[in-house]
């Protein structure tokens, strides 16, 4: 057996450079991960998750005040215009504004909320400040906080989305 006697330094050597670049990569993966983490903010956990938790048989009380008053809503778009048609079983006196408010389920940052105004006939119409698309959470009450209606929207589906409440049993 013969022994290798040559003077080579070390970072000569192709093997301490392989084996060196298995924690490199792991390294330079996981800053671009923290990166990536911090600047993109998705909003999917809020600060005062315990207020709304408790807040949430108010919001309750306004969906069965919905369907007690019959309500069933209609909403159309056409691109950043919106179209709601609003009418109910019996007799309700409808109010000048409408407040819709689009909730996208995983970025906040994109959620709009606009003032619908009334053109008769329980028609009320507004326009989106940027246009939509994919899944959105609708929401649509009126300015007294009294009745809401709620449901999910594909908004690429081009079907307008019908809202109904349910009357509380």
């Amino acid at each position: 057996m013969t022994l290798r006697n040559d003077n080579r330094p070390w970072y000569k050597e192709r093997w301490p450079w392989i084996l060196m670049s298995g924690p490199a990569i792991v390294i330079v993966a996981g800053i671009a991960t923290l990166w990536l983490a911090v600047i993109s903010n998705d909003g999917l956990v809020t600060d005062d998750y315990y207020k709304q938790g408790l807040a949430v048989n108010q919001s309750l009380k306004r969906d069965h005040e919905a369907g007690s008053l019959g309500l069933q809503a209609d909403l159309m778009r056409a691109d950043q215009n919106v179209r709601l048609l609003l009418n109910s079983v019996g007799e309700v006196n409808l109010p000048a504004q409408i407040t819709l408010k689009l909730a996208h389920p995983t970025r906040a940052g994109q959620d709009q909320m606009m003032e619908m105004v009334a053109e008769g006939q329980g028609f009320y119409s507004g326009k989106l400040n940027a246009d939509i698309g994919g899944r959105w959470l609708v929401s649509i009450e009126d300015p007294a906080g009294q009745w809401r209606l709620q449901g999910d929207w594909l908004a690429d589906s081009g079907e307008p989305l019908r809202l109904t409440a349910k009357a509380d049993k």
